[in-house]
C-alpha cells in the first residue's frame, strides 16, 4: 500500500511540475555564424540568432515544431536532463552553437561515429542561477563531405531542417555565482561525464582577477600527474572535479573557471565569487540621552568591518509619540546635517565608516528617538541603532543667585571660623609657662 502511495505522488507531482526527466522538447536560440574574409583578408563573423527546439526522442520522430530548425537529441550514455535538477521547461534557457574542433579530424571512441562528424553545443541555464549544464551534440551527416571543412566552409542549415544529435560530453556546475562570507569554507561545484569509458579527461582549474590568470589546478587523466590542490583525485574518478576554497579571504575574490577537456572538445564553467561581508553597527551613545537646552552633543554612528565597498548611512528623527503608532503617525525625518568620514580599509580588506552630526536640541525635541540606519548588499533589511533624547529646562537666574548666595554664605562661616581658631590658638599659647 505504501508503495502504491508514493507512485501516486510521484505522478502526480511529475503531471504538475513536469519533471526534468519527461521534458521532451524546449525552444532555444540557435546562435549561427557566418565567417568570412574581407576586402584586407581577415576573417570577419558575423551572429545572428534563429528559433530552434531541442527535442529529446528516437531517430525519425516527428519534430514538434516543424517550422523551425530542430535538434533531435537521441538516447546515449549521457542525458542532457539528468543534470537540470528538477527545473521545468519555462525555468530553463537553451542556447545552441556551432562547434568548431579547429581542423582537428578524429573519429569519436564510440559506435557510429565519424571523422567528419560534425559538433554543437547546447547550454542550458536556470533561469534563477541554480545551475548551468552545457553538452556537446555529435551529428553524423548522411554521407561524408567531399571536401574537408574548416572555418569559412560551414555548411548552411536550413529553417526546417532536422539534426538527429547525440550527447557525447556535459559539464555542469551549481554554483555559478557564490556570495561567501569571510573565513568561511566554500566548494565550488564542477561535474563532468562522457560517454565512453578511458577517456583522455583533463581537468584545470583557473582564477581571474582584474585582468590576471593564475592558474590552481591540473589533472592529466593519461599522465596521473596533477599540480596543486583543492580537487580531490577519488572524485575526479566520478566525474567531480569541484574545487574547495577554506577559509575565504577578500583577496580570493574572482571569476574561477572549471576546464575539462576530452580531445577533440573542450568546456569550461564560470563560476564568480563574491566576498559579503556585513557591518558591524555602533553608536556612541546609549539607549538614552539627556541634555539641557542649548547643549551640544556629538553623535557618531559606526559601520565597522564590511566588504563590498558601497554602505548607506542615514540618521533619523522621529517625533515624540510616533513610535509604536500605525495610524496617523509622521513619518521618521532624515536629519541633513549628517556628516561622513573617509573611508578606512581595515587590514583583512573590509571597511569602515562612520556618520556623525553635533546634536544642539531644545525642548521639542525632548522625547524624540534618533536612529542610524545603515543598508548594504548583504544586509536583508537595514541595521537600526536608536537612542531616546530628553531635553532639560536651563537653570534659571534665580536659581544662580540662590547657589550663588549659599556659596559666598558658606565661604563666610568658613573665613569666621578659621578665625576663631586662630584667635583661640594664640591665647593658648600665650597662656603656658616657659
Amino acid at each position: 500500500m505504501g508503495v502504491i502511495l508514493k507512485i501516486l505522488i510521484y505522478l502526480y507531482l511529475c503531471t504538475g511540475l513536469q519533471c526534468a526527466q519527461q521534458i521532451s522538447w524546449l525552444p532555444c536560440v540557435f546562435t549561427d555564424e557566418h565567417v568570412s574574409l574581407n576586402a584586407e583578408n581577415h576573417i570577419e563573423t558575423q551572429f545572428y540568432p534563429r528559433q530552434a527546439g531541442l527535442q529529446f526522442g528516437q531517430t525519425g520522430d516527428t519534430p514538434v515544431n516543424p517550422h523551425i530548425m530542430t535538434f533531435l537529441v537521441t538516447s546515449s550514455k549521457v542525458d542532457l536532463r539528468s543534470y537540470t535538477q528538477e527545473a521545468t521547461a519555462d525555468q530553463l534557457e537553451c542556447e545552441l552553437r556551432r562547434y568548431s574542433t579547429d581542423s582537428i579530424q578524429m573519429r569519436w571512441p564510440v559506435h557510429g561515429a565519424q571523422e567528419y562528424d560534425r559538433w554543437f553545443t547546447c547550454t542550458l541555464k536556470h533561469t534563477e542561477g541554480l545551475f548551468t549544464v552545457t553538452g556537446f551534440l555529435r551529428h553524423t551527416p548522411s554521407h561524408a563531405p567531399a571536401l574537408q571543412e574548416d572555418y569559412l566552409s560551414r555548411p548552411a542549415f536550413g529553417d526546417r531542417d532536422v539534426l538527429t544529435t547525440s550527447a557525447s560530453m556535459v559539464l555542469l556546475t551549481r554554483t555559478p555565482s557564490v556570495q561567501a562570507g569571510l573565513r568561511s569554507d566554500q566548494k565550488l561545484h564542477c561535474q563532468f561525464a562522457v560517454d565512453h569509458k578511458a577517456a583522455n579527461v583533463n581537468v584545470e582549474w583557473n582564477v581571474q582577477r582584474r585582468g590576471d590568470r593564475t592558474r590552481l589546478y591540473s589533472y592529466g587523466s593519461r599522465s596521473g600527474k596533477t599540480q596543486g590542490t583543492g580537487v580531490r583525485l577519488k572524485g575526479l574518478a566520478e566525474g567531480d572535479a569541484s574545487f574547495s576554497l577554506p577559509h575565504v579571504k577578500i583577496t580570493d575574490e574572482g571569476t574561477y573557471v572549471c576546464s575539462v577537456s576530452v580531445p577533440p572538445l573542450f568546456a569550461s564553467q564560470d563560476i564568480i565569487l563574491h566576498i559579503i561581508e556585513p557591518p558591524r553597527v555602533s553608536i556612541n551613545i546609549g539607549p538614552a540621552l539627556s541634555l539641557q537646552e542649548g547643549g551640544e552633543q556629538k553623535v557618531v554612528c559606526e559601520a565597522e568591518g564590511y566588504y563590498p565597498l558601497d554602505v548607506e548611512m542615514e540618521w533619523y528623527q522621529e517625533d515624540p509619540g510616533a513610535s509604536g503608532q500605525r495610524v496617523g503617525a509622521s513619518l521618521p525625518k532624515k536629519l541633513q546635517n549628517v556628516l561622513l568620514s573617509s573611508h578606512k580599509h581595515n587590514m583583512e580588506g573590509t571597511y569602515t565608516l562612520s556618520a556623525f552630526f553635533y546634536l544642539q536640541p531644545s525642548l521639542r525635541d525632548s522625547g524624540s528617538q534618533f536612529s542610524c540606519r545603515v543598508s548594504h548588499s548583504s544586509l536583508r533589511m537595514p541595521i537600526r541603532k536608536s537612542f531616546t533624547l530628553t531635553v532639560q529646562e536651563p537653570a534659571s537666574w534665580m536659581f544662580h543667585l540662590a547657589v550663588g548666595f549659599t556659596v559666598i554664605t558658606l565661604l563666610v562661616i568658613l573665613c569666621l571660623m578659621l578665625s576663631h581658631l586662630h584667635s583661640a590658638r594664640c591665647e593658648s599659647m600665650k597662656s603656658k609657662p616657659y
